[in-house]
């Protein structure tokens, strides 16, 4: 028999960028886009998770899924406490607004695996049709 745990509704982790302008400090920031959540955003989320951790999920072109859709897998994650959706202008009003005690930013890190990701994708797709 599995452990007797309470259920966390991780949507109520979602707040509007109003809500998390109510937060107290400290906090640590962490934006990207998670378009595609891998363990390795997991591995540096809990890694810079000394204080309640805030996600900000970032718009992105061409996106696979939806921004709430990625605001639900980053939810999902134990060792995130908020999440919110939000452009540029939100993410500086947050930042301006906590002074985060720590802030990492990986966007540039997911735009480089995601277009590996494609390119692999198109490299498989393409043996596939030769086959």
């Amino acid at each position: 028999m599995g452990e007797n745990r309470p259920q966390v509704d991780t949507r109520s982790k979602i707040l509007s960028v109003a809500a998390a302008l109510e937060l107290r400090p400290p906090v640590a920031l962490v934006t990207g886009y998670f378009d595609v959540l891998r363990v390795g955003d997991a591995r540096e989320l809990a890694r810079v998770r000394h204080h309640p951790l805030l996600v900000v999920v970032l718009p992105v072109a061409g996106e696979i899924l939806s921004p709430h859709a990625r605001a639900e897998m980053v939810a999902a994650l134990r060792v995130v406490d908020y999440v919110v959706i939000a452009n540029y202008g939100g993410l500086d009003r947050l930042v301006e607004a906590l002074k985060p005690v720590e802030y990492t930013r990986m966007e540039g890190e997911h735009a480089v695996r995601r277009d590996r990701w494609r390119q692999q994708l198109m490299e498989h797709v393409d043996r596939r049709q030769i086959n």
